[in-house]
C-alpha cells in the first residue's frame, strides 16, 4: 500500500516565519531548554537574542495595537473581524479604526518579526492570529510594566527594517 503524497502549497508570510523559527532554532546563540512546570507537564521556553527581543519589542511599541489584543491573543485565537473597524476600538485592540488591509498588514508584519502567527485549521490559513512563544514572553514583561511610547528614532528604524525588510 503506497503513500499519497499531497502538495503543501505555504504562503510567503508562513515560509518567512519558519524559516525565522529555525533560523533561531539553529542560532549558535539560542538556546532550547525544558523546564518542569509542575510534576505533570514540561513548558517549551526559548530564549532569544538581545536584538531579536529588541526587534521584536520595537515592532509591538510601534504597532497601531493596544497591550489587551496581545493579552487576549496569549488566552484564545483573536479573528481580524473583532480586531478591523470601529470593532477594534471597541474591544480596546486599536488605537483608533484600522480598514482591514491596514490591519492585515500590521498584523503580517508582526508574523515576520515572529512575535504572532495565523491561526491554521482543516480547510487551511484562517483570519484569526495567536502569540509564538516570543510574543508570549513580550506580553508578559509588557504587562508588569508600563508600555513606553516608541521614540521617533523607535519609529524611523521599525519603518526602514519593515520597508526593506531587512532582518536586524
Amino acid at each position: 500500500m503506497g503513500i499519497l503524497a499531497r502538495p503543501i502549497l505555504l504562503h510567503q508570510d508562513e515560509i518567512c516565519c519558519y524559516l525565522y523559527i529555525f533560523e533561531i532554532l539553529l542560532s549558535p546563540n539560542s538556546k532550547f531548554k525544558m523546564a518542569a512546570s509542575n510534576s505533570q507537564s514540561a513548558e517549551k521556553i526559548f530564549t532569544y537574542s538581545p536584538a531579536t527581543i529588541e526587534r521584536a519589542e520595537r515592532s509591538l511599541m510601534c504597532s497601531p495595537f493596544n497591550l489587551p489584543l496581545f493579552a487576549g491573543m496569549s488566552k484564545q485565537t483573536v479573528p481580524m473581524k473583532a480586531i478591523a473597524l470601529e470593532n477594534g476600538v471597541k474591544n480596546g485592540y486599536t488605537k483608533r479604526p484600522l480598514t482591514e488591509l491596514a490591519c492585515d498588514e500590521a498584523l503580517v508584519w508582526l508574523v515576520q518579526v515572529g512575535v504572532l502567527r495565523r491561526e491554521v485549521d482543516g480547510q487551511g490559513i484562517t483570519d484569526s492570529f495567536r502569540l509564538t512563544p516570543l510574543g508570549r514572553q513580550l506580553v508578559e514583561k509588557l504587562q508588569n510594566k508600563p508600555w513606553r511610547n516608541p521614540t521617533w528614532r523607535d519609529r524611523l528604524y521599525n519603518t526602514v527594517v519593515r520597508w526593506f525588510r531587512l532582518p536586524l
